[in-house]
């Protein structure tokens, strides 16, 4: 499904379309980031996501992950660095936001410089509590 917006970019919510060398330029400041093939893989597997297309490549993206029935959780929402401040975050954070709608909790996690962005989302302020095993940084091996 695909979306015209006035910024001359379209939201998408599926990969129709989309191969991994349209991924790049994303997890910027990642010391082992994931490549554009991992990248697409997780997206084929998220519960959703939604994609901004500009010009045939992916400037921003948004992913959730989920059980179906009650709960979900967004772990990446992310727009190329020249493509920031134009609202683009806000477009992908609202469509999936309305794509979660019937859920009980849609949690996130964020930096303290973000919380008033998602604030402005209606969303709250929570503790969280998180492992990293930054080895495993670039993806799980693809399994065969």
């Amino acid at each position: 499904m695909t979306e015209q917006d006035s910024s001359a970019y379209s939201l998408q919510t599926t990969l129709e379309g989309i191969s991994p060398a349209q991924l790049t330029g994303f997890f910027v400041g990642w010391p082992n980031p994931p490549s554009p093939e991992t990248f697409y893989r997780l997206l084929a597997g998220s519960y959703r996501f939604v994609l901004a297309v500009q010009g045939g490549q992916v400037i921003g993206f948004v992913q959730a992950v989920s059980d179906g029935v009650l709960t979900a959780f967004v772990p990446l929402l992310e727009v190329r660095p020249e493509h920031q401040g134009q609202g683009i975050g806000r477009a992908l954070m609202e469509r999936l936001l309305a794509e979660l709608a019937d859920f009980y909790a849609v949690d996130l996690a964020c930096d303290d410089d973000l919380v008033p962005f998602y604030e402005g989302l209606g969303l709250r302020w929570a503790n969280l509590m998180f492992r990293r095993n930054y080895a495993r940084q670039q993806g799980r091996p693809a399994t065969p």
